[in-house]
């Protein structure tokens, strides 16, 4: 298959339906994968994203369909028509499975990914050494060769699976999972090794991930599945949306922010503290609060604001303005009677400018009718914007709660 770039498809598949004994389990899968592209499966536990790969790998006979490859600029076959050990010179898979090797080092764990291409008796030559050594070096696992497998770290375990895959010297990599079970650091680093590997040596990489955060900050293409079907195909920017993702996963209580990528838990509680923020701020506040169980009301907030995007998907009570516009009279009166409504209020520090300075003679105006105002700003920084003002300073953002009595029947409300 040839792309509208004249680009030939690495890997793509014709009318692919894939399962077991005959029965479909996942439904039009079309797979067009370029040199040098990452593309990711995401889906709810069950939804079939293992049984695609293990297709796609030729592990898995397809139900209907094929999956073919292009182990040259000319050719394109079949994969089912390709030996097992003719596949493994062209693409390279990693499994969820790690091999259980009590006495073998991570080097000899390594040096399997030649088993391809040794003699009969699986004799390794001084090129083979080096593509090991070379392998190892890419993924920061060198430092590791002379342990025992099974005594690295999962996300150790993982670099050298990932090296063994590198040392086929494949064109296509095949992952499932490669970070689950991991921890945030090895996560990222494995992601990272991924990326460069891509770029640098224009190697494929089709892979599963739970993270979506992670999957929609590092690859060129996504495919969700669901229901025994591809729900939405297509670049992360076009396709992953708040609605997309929620109705993915069935997500009841949290929030898909699209923008900053990642999720928010949801609360449903009646306001009773306003919170004046803006520039990031204020979601320190919204979340410590929220959890507390207190009811959250927030503004004046533009909508291009990192706080109004937390506050939203977090579905508090926030007062809003256009972007780039300034401050209308009907935000501000909104704005003053949520302040007049609650028990008190919190100067998160926000910078003033001019498109926001509404929003301090809202705090000062409240204070000056008596309303309590907690503030994140220096002391000199409280007597210059609010003379004559009794404000009560903090010094972070977790001194907050022990101002606040805490009831004993205050529960946090999710949605």
């Amino acid at each position: 298959m040839i792309e509208n770039n004249g680009q030939k498809a690495v890997l793509y598949t014709e009318g692919l339906n894939v399962g077991y004994d005959d029965k479909v389990v996942i439904r039009g899968v079309n797979v067009d994968a370029l040199k040098g592209q990452t593309i990711c499966l995401i889906g709810p536990n069950g939804a079939g994203k293992s049984t695609i790969l293990r297709t796609l790998a030729g592990m898995l006979a397809p139900v209907d369909g094929a999956v073919y490859i292009s182990p040259d600029s000319i050719s394109q076959d079949d994969i089912s028509d390709i030996k097992a050990s003719d596949r493994a010179k062209y693409m390279a898979v990693v499994l969820t499975e790690k091999p259980d090797m009590n006495q073998t080092t991570a080097y000899e764990i390594v040096s399997m990914g030649r088993t391809p291409f040794t003699n009969f008796f699986g004799r390794l030559g001084e090129d083979d050494h080096q593509i090991i050594k070379e392998s190892m070096q890419a993924v920061g696992a060198i430092d590791l060769a002379d342990r025992f497998f099974n005594s690295l770290s999962d996300g150790e375990k993982q670099k050298v699976m990932i090296a063994r895959a590198l040392a086929q010297e494949p064109k296509l990599i095949i992952l499932d999972e490669p970070t689950s079970h991991l921890d945030i650091r090895h996560k990222i680093e494995v992601i990272r090794i991924l990326n460069q590997l891509s770029q640098e040596r224009e190697l494929t990489v089709i892979l599963a991930l739970h993270d979506v955060d992670i999957a929609v900050k590092s690859c060129q293409n996504v495919l969700m599945i669901k229901d025994g079907e591809v729900v939405a195909q297509g670049k992360p920017e076009d396709i992953v949306k708040a609605d997309t993702i929620g109705s993915l996963y069935d997500i009841l209580g949290a929030s898909y922010d699209s923008v900053l990528g990642s999720f928010e838990l949801c609360y449903q509680n009646t306001p009773e503290i306003f919170i004046v923020a803006g520039a990031g701020t204020g979601a320190p506040f919204f979340r410590s609060l929220s959890r507390l169980g207190y009811g959250i009301a927030t503004g004046i907030l533009h909508e291009n604001d990192i706080d109004y995007k937390i506050s939203s998907a977090m579905n508090l009570t926030v007062v809003s303005e256009e972007s780039f516009h300034p401050i209308t009279g009907e935000r501000i009166q909104k704005a003053t009677s949520l302040l007049n409504e609650s028990s008190c209020a919190i100067d998160t520090g926000f910078p003033v400018g001019e498109f926001n300075h509404e929003n301090l003679e809202c705090l000062q105006a409240y204070a000056h009718n008596g309303g309590q105002v907690f503030s994140l700003r220096s002391r000199s920084e409280i007597l210059r914007l609010y003379p004559g003002l009794s404000i009560t300073p903090l010094s972070s953002v977790s001194e907050l709660p022990a101002l606040i009595p805490i009831k004993k029947d205050k529960t946090a409300k999710q949605v």
